[in-house]
């Protein structure tokens, strides 16, 4: 069974506002381990970048004023992800990004099934902190690598978080993913 966990980083929150995906990274995992295929792509955007955003994310204008626009990533990014099921940490966010970025290209939304880790943690971890980073200290999963969000990293992270819901270490699943 395919699993390709999935993380975004963007100009902002609301994609309708004209805020845009500039980092896509993406892990695949077959029968729950780590196959070390990965996915990433800077995106340019064509826009301004916030303060705030950069704030979380660290990506400048300058950085990606030469990168790929994302219908020039899109082929790509849906060839990697078809044939999976998606697990992404706040689902609603990215696809919502997602999807309306493959809409202004006149392509199909995604229609994958989608393990959104925030309500599988909520069930495990009632009335607890749920974010990327409360789930990392709680399973012991090294962050050190990581100053700002990346797409990339934050999708290695989510993989171990991931599998440690699913038994993790108790099941033998090596979770170094490099």
């Amino acid at each position: 069974m395919r699993k390709v966990t999935l993380d975004i980083e963007t100009t902002g929150l609301n994609p309708k506002e004209g805020h845009k995906i500039i980092e896509i990274g993406c892990i695949e995992l077959v029968n729950n381990f780590p196959t070390g295929r990965a996915w990433q792509q800077y995106i340019n955007p064509n826009r301004n970048i916030p303060q705030e955003a950069y704030e979380i994310h660290g990506l400048t204008e300058e950085f990606l004023k030469d990168k790929p626009t994302f219908i020039e990533v899109t082929k790509s990014f849906i060839n990697f992800i078809e044939n999976s099921t998606l697990i992404i940490h706040n689902a609603k966010f990215d696809i919502k990004f997602i999807n309306y970025e493959l809409e202004a290209i006149n392509l199909e939304p995604i229609n994958l099934e989608i393990l959104d880790t925030i309500d599988i943690a909520r069930k495990i971890f009632p009335g607890q902190s749920v974010s990327l980073d409360a789930l990392c200290k709680r399973y012991r999963i090294d962050t050190s690598k990581r100053k700002y969000h990346g797409a990339l990293l934050d999708a290695e992270l989510l993989a171990e978080v991931y599998l440690e819901m699913q038994g993790g270490r108790q099941q033998g699943i090596n979770l170094k993913l490099k």
